[in-house]
């Protein structure tokens, strides 16, 4: 399996997400602010990913003796819909005041060793999710997922992926389609790869190609990953999300899901408060620079969009899976030890 993201000596390497699947080609960040282009830029991507990238973007600007407010909101600032982002800054930030008064060279291998442990501990947290979700993939079906979910997305194993991966482990005969995903094809070109890498029968399906499937009684269910999910059970995730959660609704496909307790955002009532990142009009009127659509015409490009709780079958992390109603389902993994 592809390693996404590493801690290295000559800074933190990372596999460079906007040329696969053409070229498999690693990038290497070696101060914080190379870290926050490679988010920005989507280099990398995928909300546990990002958070294990912003966690070794901080670590790499103490390395440099940068100033550590300036780190943190540089990287904070990269993209904001992705909770995980905020987390890990959290994580690396409540580290950074306990350690005030040590030696320096303790600061910074101590903050060298979170961001490290933040990435063991993700792809340990990718596979519990996996094992938790494996019993709810039918057997002899298609899974139908949306964007990438997988290991690119994660430090490793991935969420949505990491099910489907356990499943086939478990010896079911399973099958998946892969939505495309415009604008940025991430479905087409990173889910697909992935998939392939490790022998699953996979086939890619344009966006508006869902309903015809998942009315075609092929589907067994559809496996999501999220970006953030509120107390009430909303799931931010990529664009066009919504549209196949009420296309499974429509036709009785269970929708399903997959992310770890770090994307709760409980501090959020409901998804009408989730921000919705806005990229450039030019990813949707170019594909990989090629002009698509009229010259100087108009185009709308958010990221993100919300999926509401109503549509969501069950939700599952590493420490279990949860069903409505989410408000305590949540809260109480939330709180599991």
């Amino acid at each position: 399996m592809v390693e996404t993201i590493q801690w290295t000596d000559s800074g933190v390497v990372m596999i460079d997400q906007t040329r696969l699947p053409r070229e498999q080609q690693f990038v290497t960040c070696r101060t914080y602010l190379e870290v926050a282009d490679a988010i920005k830029t989507m280099v990398i991507r995928g909300a546990p990913a990002i958070g294990v990238a912003a966690a070794m973007g901080v670590a790499l600007g103490v390395q440099e003796g940068a100033d550590f407010d300036t780190v943190c909101k540089t990287l904070a600032a990269t993209r904001p819909t992705a909770v995980n982002l905020f987390w890990a800054i959290k994580r690396m930030r409540d580290l950074w005041f306990s350690l005030q008064g040590a030696a320096r060279e303790e600061i910074v291998q101590s903050m060298i060793s979170e961001a490290q442990k933040i990435r063991i501990e993700d792809i340990a947290i990718c596979q519990a999710i996996g094992r938790n979700g494996e019993p709810l993939v039918p057997d002899g079906k298609t899974v139908l997922t949306h964007c990438n979910a997988g290991a690119l997305a994660t430090a490793g194993y991935g969420t949505a992926l990491g099910v489907i991966r356990a499943a086939v482990s478990a010896g079911k005969k399973i099958d998946v389609f892969a939505d495309e995903t415009r604008p940025f094809l991430q479905g087409a070109r990173l889910t697909a790869w992935e998939l392939q890498q490790d022998g699953i029968a996979t086939t890619v399906i344009t966006d508006n190609m869902a309903g015809h499937f998942l009315h075609s009684g092929r589907i067994g269910c559809v496996v999501v990953g999220a970006d953030r999910i509120a107390a009430n059970g909303d799931v931010a995730n990529k664009i066009g999300t919504y549209s196949v959660a009420v296309l499974a609704k429509e036709n009785g496909i269970p929708f399903y899901v997959a992310a770890p307790v770090s994307t709760f955002d409980l501090t959020l009532a409901s998804g009408d408060s989730i921000p919705i990142e806005e990229r450039s009009p030019d990813e949707v009127t170019h594909v990989f620079g090629v002009p698509v659509a009229p010259e100087a015409i108009a185009a709308a490009n958010p990221a993100f969009d919300v999926t509401p709780a109503r549509y969501v079958t069950a939700i599952i992390c590493e420490r279990g899976v949860a069903r409505p109603p989410y408000e305590e389902s949540l809260r109480k993994l939330a709180q599991a030890c």
